[in-house]
């Protein structure tokens, strides 16, 4: 324990889209001295465009920057920048701009190629903008997709909050996609990943999983659909015969409205509103983004770019130093799971 404490974790920051509030929560967030006795951030982005930021926040003037070539120059106690540019850069407050896009794609690029190779322990991501992040060498609806091709794995996006933990199925998906793409396949791989991510990442020993149903009233015994008899409910009965604690189909207007969620330790909702809309009804501005089943970990600020308020001081900075806490914690989760499982008895 003792080694664990001396080592700091060292925190991949991306500074996302320069145009929105990024900068602003991640400032407001290690303006508070005592963060640095939790990591050592390392942030991908540019000292220039954190100096503009710095000076639109009259009352959060105590960071100071630390600019180095590389991760593996990081200091502790050090506002650690990786300059990704030499550049000026042409900041359009709460416009999206492809200098923008291009800055937020090259901030993950480059904190992905550390974390390969080490240089970092995890990654906080702060919010892009969809569209002016796409290009040819960067074709995903999202971060969750981007990193899952990075890394070469599955993965599960799992919204966090203190109430609830609600993982999605199909992600960004278009809602019409959405019944052709739960296959047997995907939906096994889901409900195994969740349990795995609350045991090792959260420190569950026996999770509870409940499965949201697609149809009304999961179908109502085939009145309404058989989808989710036909096609969830025999995946939700392998995954028993696993030992996984999974439950449902349960449909999701009486399991919400009832407070039934919190007899369980995650919900798996099918598809991207089901989850996100309960999700955010309950931790706004305190919620994150976690992605589970990576190799590393990595979490976000569940809140987007934020442009009608970008530089009016206006931005929370709670979500975005809740995923540096939880980052922080599921390193520490990890570390302690795979200790206590690396030698069972047989």
């Amino acid at each position: 324990m003792e080694k664990n404490q001396e080592k700091r974790i060292r925190l991949a920051i991306t500074h996302g889209d320069i145009n929105g509030i990024g900068y602003e929560v991640i400032l407001k967030t290690f303006n508070d001295s005592r963060m640095f006795e939790r990591c050592t951030p390392v942030l991908y982005g540019s000292s220039k465009v954190a100096s503009y930021h710095k000076k639109l926040l009259p009352d959060h003037q105590e960071v100071m920057f630390n600019a180095i070539r590389d991760a593996s120059e990081a200091v502790d106690k050090k506002f650690n920048i990786v300059n990704l540019t030499q550049d000026e850069i042409k900041i359009d407050l709460g416009k999206s701009t492809e200098t923008a896009g291009y800055l937020s794609r090259v901030a993950l690029n480059r904190a992905c190629a550390d974390l390969k190779a080490g240089l970092v322990d995890a990654l906080v991501t702060a919010p892009i903008n969809k569209r002016n992040i796409q290009a040819p060498d960067f074709d995903f609806p999202g971060h969750t997709e981007y990193l899952s091709h990075q890394f070469g794995c599955s993965s599960l996006m799992l919204m966090v909050c203190d109430r609830i933990r609600i993982g999605i199925v199909t992600n960004h998906l278009a809602l019409k996609d959405v019944p052709n793409a739960l296959t047997h396949n995907l939906l096994y791989d889901k409900m195994m990943l969740m349990n795995e991510s609350l045991k090792r990442d959260f420190g569950i020993t026996m999770p509870k999983i409940a499965v949201l149903a697609l149809d009304p009233h999961a179908g109502d015994n085939g009145v309404i659909g058989d989808f989710d008899m036909k096609v969830i409910k025999p995946v939700i009965d392998e995954v028993q015969g696993k030992g996984v604690l999974a439950y449902g189909p349960f449909p999701s207007d009486g399991f919400f409205g009832s407070n039934e969620f919190n007899n369980f330790d995650g919900v798996l909702a099918l598809y991207h509103d089901q989850g996100l809309i309960p999700f955010k009804l309950m931790s706004f501005t305190e919620g994150v983004n976690y992605t589970a089943g990576l190799p590393y970990v990595r979490t976000s600020p569940a809140h987007g770019t934020a442009y009608d308020i970008a530089g009016k001081d206006r931005a929370s900075e709670q979500s975005f130093r809740s995923a540096v806490y939880l980052a922080c914690n599921i390193i520490r989760n990890r570390l302690e799971y795979d200790d206590l499982t690396a030698n069972p008895l047989k």
